[in-house]
């Protein structure tokens, strides 16, 4: 992964192969964003009349390459759009800060752009500690790149495992200096190393999500588990497919029944000796979901290997917790199961005695995740945590509501909703507060069963929010992310979210944890 620095070298002489600096849209043009000074001052300040002369506007996500000017070690100047300029207290477009989510995307697209070069330093705009970490962030998550089985590579440890160069492609940009930053200065050093040990288990996240199903089955999901576990003083259990049977968890072996690759259930448990809060995160992880019996038609099923990416963000959230030594327990829970039909398939009309005792009736096998989860959310929830937090890929109406890169937050708490969707908003990740009508319980009804795991076709999200909610233990606060929309990138890459696995949701759950270790949970 691209190394991190902080630096407080002027720009002209400093050793890299680029410099990049902010540009925002303006009232009549652009404007060359702080941090920028030194390098518009050798352009004898008409940087700005430059980049508007090259078709600059400021926009965001625009980039402009430049030669550097006379005196400058480094050969390229590199201006990237920071949108439009911020507002000042007075309402002019004075001395008013960038937000975080304007650096990320801005430094993001700088190193997509800078793939195959050496060193680069960002001379964005730096106001303090949080406009440090979102360039960080915006830097390792904008120069990832998933090339495991190409060229040369002969399996994903093998070439990806660290976001290094695999095959015959680029590597990624190898290190980047924050310009503004004080390598001396224990906030600044602090908002770096925040930056590096989230990033690096988000980007591990998306590895996992992109790599195809016939090597990340449940079994090698939870041995990667358990690896990462041990290197950091996580407690890891890992139950198999008997041990499911004989603790009574059907949801979990009734979808994993028709493949040969066997269930898992996989719990990692980060402890704190100072904690007194407990956060439970629990993931949806089908490795591959081909529908079942309910076969899902011709063009839906070449991605649906990213149908474990709720489960890839619980794995990436609790180890991220145990790294930066949060003050609160987190357990997490990975439901992992490939839905796959055969002749030991469980069939539409089934009946599953779910590991709460309840049953539901399987009126379509596609309906899977809801199945695990429901399982995982019990198991959860026999630890009485102080709040539960579940995210999965789980429906496609919840696509149709939110489109691609939004994910929805169901609640069976009002004032818990809300402090989900400010953390997702605070951290970049777009999601929005949806309803759990309780009309829409009834359509669950099932003549045979507790419950069917299917209900009324539309507001089928909210449907299986309801289910759901049915399997969180009485009195535990909970919320349902569905991260279907997000998940998977399967357009161009944009920002720092690049094509593929997007390892969406990660950064939501860390801030909840954050917000946790400081009481401020709400």
């Amino acid at each position: 992964m691209t190394a991190l620095t902080l630096s407080t070298a002027a720009a002209p002489g400093l050793r890299a192969d680029a410099i990049v600096i902010g540009v925002a849209k303006g009232a009549q043009g652009p404007v060359v964003a702080p941090g920028a000074e030194a390098v518009d001052k050798a352009y004898d300040g008409k940087l700005a009349g430059i980049l508007e002369t090259l078709g600059a506007s400021g926009a965001e996500g625009e980039l402009t390459k430049l030669p550097a000017p006379a005196g400058f070690k480094a050969p390229l100047v590199v201006a990237v759009g920071l949108g439009a300029v911020p507002d000042g207290p007075d309402g002019t477009d004075a001395d008013a800060g960038y937000d975080a989510e304007a650096l990320r995307k801005a430094a993001g697209v700088a190193a997509r752009a800078l793939t195959g070069t050496r060193k680069a330093a960002f001379a964005l705009p730096v106001d303090g500690p949080g406009a440090i970490g979102a360039i960080g962030e915006g830097v390792l998550l904008g120069a990832y790149s998933f090339d495991a089985y190409k060229g040369g590579a002969q399996d994903a440890g093998n070439a990806k495992a660290k976001n290094g160069k695999a095959g015959n492609g680029k590597a990624p940009l190898a290190e980047a200096a924050v310009l503004g930053g004080k390598p001396r200065d224990a906030a600044h050093k602090g908002a770096l190393a925040r930056a590096v040990a989230v990033c690096e288990e988000l980007n591990r996240a998306r590895d996992l999500i992109n790599m195809p199903p016939n090597d990340l089955t449940p079994a090698a999901f939870a041995g990667i588990a358990q690896t990462a576990a041990k290197e950091h003083g996580i407690k890891v259990q890992v139950l198999d497919d008997k041990a499911l049977a004989k603790g009574g968890y059907g949801g979990i072996l009734g979808v994993g029944g028709g493949s040969a690759a066997t269930p898992r259930l996989v719990k990692l448990s980060y402890r704190h000796p100072k904690a007194d809060k407990h956060l439970a995160f629990v993931g949806k992880g089908i490795t591959y979901d081909s529908g079942g019996i309910s076969l899902k038609p011709a063009g839906h099923n070449e991605t649906m290997k990213c149908d474990m990416s709720g489960a890839a963000a619980v794995f990436a959230a609790v180890v991220a917790a145990a790294r930066l030594g949060l003050e609160v327990n987190v357990t997490g829970w990975l439901a992992l199961a490939e839905n796959m039909p055969s002749g030991t398939a469980v069939r539409p009309g089934d009946v599953l005695r779910m590991y709460s005792g309840k049953t539901v009736e399987v009126l379509n096998t596609d309906a899977e995740g809801r199945l695990v989860l429901a399982d995982a959310l019990w198991a959860a929830s026999q630890e009485t945590p102080d709040a539960i937090v579940d995210v999965a890929t789980l429906t496609g109406a919840m696509m149709l509501a939110l489109g691609s890169r939004t994910f929805g937050v169901m609640a069976n708490d009002d004032a818990f909703r809300t402090t989900v969707y400010e953390a997702a908003e605070e951290v970049g990740e777009p999601a929005w507060p949806m309803p759990l009508p309780e009309h829409l319980r009834k359509g669950m009804d099932s003549p045979v069963a507790d419950i069917a795991n299917m209900g009324e076709r539309m507001g089928g999200g909210l449907v299986a929010g309801l289910f759901l909610r049915e399997f969180v233990g009485e009195g535990i606060t909970w919320a349902h992310l569905d991260i279907a929309g997000p998940a998977f990138n399967e357009g161009g890459p944009f920002g720092y979210t690049p094509k593929g696995g997007t390892g969406t949701a990660v950064r939501t759950l860390v801030r909840l944890a954050e917000l946790t270790a400081a009481g401020d949970l709400g």
